[in-house]
């Protein structure tokens, strides 16, 4: 009988098994760009698995590895998580717009998870490219020349798309009046 160590962790001489591409670090930043770009949580552990068999069949396929391959894996969850939402709109267009009518009043009152809603409200209603670069700036903390190699556009362009989303975001929050 074959046996495989976990694909992740340590193997029994405390070094890391190398069949793993992500290291901790990164698959928490992979989570945290594939979960700000609308993946439920269910969805998460497939999305990173989806990323490491994307890194996979880069070498596999005998490429060179990415220079940085944080902002790579960074990259490749925004793509996932941009096409997870395009397929969840598709097939979820009137479900969206009955919740949007049932919005339970906010209870709580907590300014703090208020502003997290309206946030998250924002960043659903922006363009793909707008969310996407405006999420692997702020929440996955890559620098925009770094986006702007990965996603192969140049830096100018990189600047304009946050620009635009982050004036969109904050008049949509002084619309809301959340701030």
């Amino acid at each position: 009988m074959l046996r495989r160590k976990a694909h992740r962790g340590q193997g029994g001489d405390g070094h890391r098994d190398v069949a793993d591409p992500l290291d901790a670090a990164q698959e928490r930043r992979v989570r945290a760009v594939l979960a700000l770009g609308g993946v439920p949580q269910a969805d998460l552990p497939d999305g990173v698995q989806q990323v490491r068999l994307r890194l996979l069949e880069r070498a596999a396929g005998g490429r060179e590895a990415p220079r940085d391959v944080s902002a790579w894996a960074a990259v490749v969850a925004s793509n996932l998580a941009m096409d997870w939402h395009r397929a969840k709109r598709r097939q979820e267009r009137l479900g969206e717009r009955l919740a949007a009518l049932h919005q339970p009043a906010h209870a709580s009152g907590e300014d703090t998870s208020l502003l997290s809603l309206a946030v998250a409200q924002g960043l659903d209603e922006l363009p793909d490219a707008q969310r996407q670069v405006l999420v692997l700036r702020f929440y996955a903390d890559l620098p925009v020349r770094s986006i702007a190699e990965e996603l192969g556009v140049p830096e100018g362009t990189v600047k304009s798309r946050l620009h635009t989303a982050v004036r969109a975001l904050r008049a949509r929050l002084h619309e809301d009046e959340v701030v």
